[in-house]
């Protein structure tokens, strides 16, 4: 059963690096840039349901809801003011402006909230008891795995079916050509970095209610280690975000139960090192030749 109950921890643990990946994977995969701020997004998302819980005593899908609507704010100010005006810049530009923004969204967080480690409120409480009590699986773990195969199939139908999905693909090919086509593309990365932001937001709760602390830099190693999973998965790739996720939470689970705390996350890292040896482009990543 101890088994068993390290590969469920790794699952949940896993769902939340998922739905950050996402966030990461969508915004490489059309803007072609690593959003480094996206971690600290996280961070926002779980002081904001905090206030909206422990402060100000609001219902538990009230308070996600207001994560996810400042999120979803923040993410589109944040493009708009640090990322749209770099849109020719070069690479290096943009990712040391990521940095900046996320260290200016940690000192912002320590400025008014303060240092002091705030104890936060699960949106859910209570475990399931199965195999005669022998096996306990929280449900904050039911909860997360469940939310992050919805928004897994959700985020597939969305780019596979609507209009904006589709468009969100024409970008992520060819900004260019779908600009001749009549795509806005400014408008498309907009919606994409909304889109990640409100996963960062969902992302957060889940996260505080699983490890119930909530500090300025929350969201740092969580977001590090999410950008890992995408890589490992397959960086542009919505199935390879989830499958990344899933596999570092697992791996992550059980080199703490049977090996060391202390070396679990060399030990994740180990591991991606080892698969991009083998496949640089991650598990389900395809190799694009540039054009020259």
């Amino acid at each position: 059963m101890e088994f068993l109950s390290y590969l469920i921890s790794g699952l949940s643990l896993g769902s939340v690096y998922a739905i950050i990946a996402l966030g990461y994977t969508m915004v490489y995969g059309i803007a072609k840039m690593l959003n480094f701020a996206h971690g600290d997004v996280i961070m926002v998302g779980g002081y904001i349901s905090y206030i909206a819980l422990s402060k100000l005593g609001l219902p538990v899908w009230v308070s996600v809801l207001l994560a996810m609507a400042v999120c979803t704010l923040l993410g589109i100010l944040i493009e708009g003011l640090a990322y749209k005006p770099l849109r020719a810049a070069p690479s290096l530009a943009v990712l040391i402006t990521a940095i900046g923004v996320s260290y200016f969204l940690q000192n912002s967080a320590l400025l008014i909230w303060g240092a002091n480690v705030k104890s936060y409120q699960s949106v859910v409480n209570g475990t399931l008891k199965l195999f005669g009590n022998q096996l306990s699986i929280s449900y904050v773990s039911i909860l997360t795995i469940l939310a992050c195969v919805v928004i897994m199939v959700g985020l597939t139908v969305f780019t596979a079916k609507t209009k904006m999905g589709k468009a969100m693909r024409a970008c992520s090919e060819d900004k260019g050509a779908a600009q001749l086509m009549g795509i806005n593309v400014n408008k498309t990365i907009s919606v994409t970095f909304a889109i990640g932001s409100a996963l960062a937001a969902i992302a957060g709760v889940l996260l505080c209610s699983s490890y119930p602390t909530l500090v300025p830099t929350t969201g740092s190693m969580p977001g590090i280690k999410a950008f890992t999973a995408a890589v490992f998965g397959g960086i542009g790739s919505i199935p390879g975000a989830f499958l990344g996720g899933l596999l570092l939470g697992i791996i992550e689970s059980f080199a703490k139960a049977y090996i060391s705390t202390q070396l679990a996350n060399t030990i994740v890292f180990a591991v991606l090192i080892v698969v991009l040896l083998v496949r640089p482009a991650g598990l389900l990543g395809k190799y694009v030749p540039e054009k020259v």
